[in-house]
């Protein structure tokens, strides 16, 4: 015959995991509930950066360059970037409009404080061979689409 002692633990052991389990269970269902939905909109944000991904290459007066992995890179250079800004006459904005970057970025490339993306060094060659007529023209568009 089993000792009453080892009898009453064994209940206590039983109902104590009894109550656990009855404790945990809605727990884990909530749980896996917000799994879903994280990885839901997981995909949702995926989705959508996909979109402005897209959209923002779209965006309107930006020269449009193809930026080939066969053709040869071009160098940058921020006195160069300088140089070319005032050959131009252009304050940082509107060369920052000319090539769809804000005005801080071309002063953070003039003062080396950062370094503009391949597709950016791109444009900025391409911008090389305008003149002050077809800029000034190309920011007239641009302020026209805008408007």
């Amino acid at each position: 015959m089993p000792n009453i002692g080892i009898v009453v633990r064994e209940e206590i052991v039983r109902l104590s995991r009894k109550e656990c389990r009855q404790q945990v269970e809605p727990i884990k269902k909530t749980t896996t509930q917000v799994r879903h939905e994280v990885a839901a909109l997981k995909r949702q944000v995926a989705q959508l950066e996909r979109q402005v991904a897209v959209l923002s290459r779209k965006v309107p007066g930006t020269a449009s360059v193809k930026v080939d992995s066969k053709t040869k890179p071009s160098r940058f250079s921020a006195n160069g970037l300088q140089a070319q800004r005032s050959r131009l006459d252009l304050s940082a904005a509107d060369f920052g409009k000319l090539l769809g970057v804000s005005a801080k970025s071309i002063y953070n490339w003039e003062s080396e404080k950062a370094r503009p993306r391949v597709e950016q060094i791109a444009k900025l060659a391409a911008l090389r061979g305008l003149g002050k007529r077809e800029v000034a023209g190309r920011l007239g568009r641009l302020n026209e689409a805008k408007e």
